[in-house]
């Protein structure tokens, strides 16, 4: 069988292109003597996390506990959970977790410390704490560097907790100043900060510019989307992850619907790409310029060609972590011949 055999609408990801963006950047921190922790919430497969830990990631990151309670009950034994886990239910959960296997968490306030450490303590488990640091993004993190020392001074005096270091996203302009003044605050009170973890797909290859970076992080480059194309980096070729689709009406010579909506693309925009929902490959000069749940609204044209009713195209979705948020399963190939169809395990699990 090959994917041409399946119905649509069906995800499909390309295992070939996967190696190749896995080799990419792998390559990359290898290169700069940096520490990869790849983010699995764009593929949420553990097979595909298997693949980027052989060739030489030290471990994954999660967004969510129940992506990484699918993770570890995988055999992934070194996670980072990158978002503030609050609440007692949350918290035993984590401690579970630790007691199986090495685990890091990220977070920016004393309250979530407190919560995640009482419960580590009476599980007689350990995890290692990073201070998260807004270092431009205006997100989650810390704002000061005099807050960042003394969140990592109290995390140092708590049981089950293990001061490691900071975490910032996306690597910007100013975070190497901002990461400079935060170590230095936090080395004159005494400790030591041993992992300064940063990431982001769109700013990765300028992580070596920010030598307090130690380790780094990235979701989306493992199957690339528009965005990756519209920002440099992925290449075309190398989008893994794309959409059959089939044009199921043409009202007008210029106007095609596809069976697929937001229930299948996602509708997020993408602003460095201009105007529409996914790219035809196909056809490319074609917008796809609305999405209702089941119906995708094209614009053929600017096309020299235009598809028949019938016609199966692929779409590039703009942004791959929520079109695989989606889907149920993935049918993944070499070269177009099936390898096998594979449920997005960490798919739908509770934060």
């Amino acid at each position: 069988m090959d994917v041409s055999s399946l119905d649509t609408p069906f995800a499909t990801v390309d295992l070939d292109a996967v190696e190749r963006n896995i080799a990419r950047l792998q390559g990359y921190c290898n290169e700069h003597g940096l520490a990869f922790r790849p983010h699995i919430k764009t593929h949420k497969l553990p097979g595909i996390a298997h693949m980027q830990v052989e060739a030489g990631a030290v471990g994954i990151t999660c967004q969510k506990l129940g992506e990484a309670e699918v993770m570890q009950a995988a055999g992934l034994r070194d996670i980072l959970i990158s978002f503030p886990l609050i609440g007692e239910g949350k918290a035993e959960r984590l401690a579970a977790l630790a007691r199986e296997g090495e685990l890091a968490v990220a977070a920016d306030s004393a309250a979530v410390a407190r919560g995640l450490s009482q419960a580590l303590a009476s599980a007689g488990a350990e995890a290692g704490f990073l201070v998260e640091c807004d270092t431009g993004f205006a997100r989650t993190g810390v704002q000061t560097p005099k807050e960042a020392a003394e969140l990592a001074e109290f995390v140092d005096e708590l049981p089950g907790l293990r001061f490691d270091g900071l975490m910032t996203y996306p690597t910007l302009p100013g975070t190497g100043p901002a990461l400079r003044a935060v170590i230095g605050e936090i080395n004159s009170r005494g400790l030591e900060v041993r992992t300064v973890s940063a990431g982001g797909t769109p700013t990765f290859f300028t992580n070596h510019e920010v030598p307090e970076i130690t380790e780094v992080r990235a979701g989306t480059y493992i199957y690339g989307d528009r965005g990756c194309i519209g920002n440099g980096t992925v290449p075309l070729e190398d989008s893994a992850l794309r959409v059959r689709v089939t044009v199921v009406s043409r009202p007008t010579a210029d106007r095609g619907i596809l069976d697929c909506g937001t229930k299948t693309l996602t509708s997020d925009a993408v602003e460095t790409v201009g105007s529409g929902y996914g790219l035809i490959v196909e056809y490319p000069e074609a917008n796809v310029y609305s999405l209702h749940e089941e119906h995708g609204h094209v614009d053929f044209s600017g096309c020299e060609q235009r598809p028949e009713v019938g016609e199966v195209v692929t779409v590039i979705p703009n942004h791959a972590c929520a079109c695989t948020n989606l889907h149920d399963q993935v049918a993944v190939h070499r070269g177009g011949g099936l390898v096998g169809v594979w449920p997005v395990a960490a798919r739908g699990k509770i934060r």
